[in-house]
């Protein structure tokens, strides 16, 4: 992989002024709300994605 994704919007205020933190990997810093944020990918998860299976009586299994 080259490059690591960007955030496109700030979660707080939603603008997309932002710029990469001095803070370190992952942080970043909104200039309209002047909020600092990072951002990590904290892993897989085990069992994965899965399809809702439904039973022929309309319940969720």
């Amino acid at each position: 992989m080259s490059e690591r994704a960007a955030p496109f919007y700030c979660p707080y205020c939603g603008d997309e002024d932002l710029r990469p933190s001095e803070e370190g990997h992952g942080a970043w810093e909104c200039a309209s709300c002047n909020r600092a944020f990072r951002l990590s990918f904290l892993g897989l998860l085990a069992k994965g994605l899965r399809p809702d299976t439904v039973d022929e009586g309309g319940t969720t299994i």
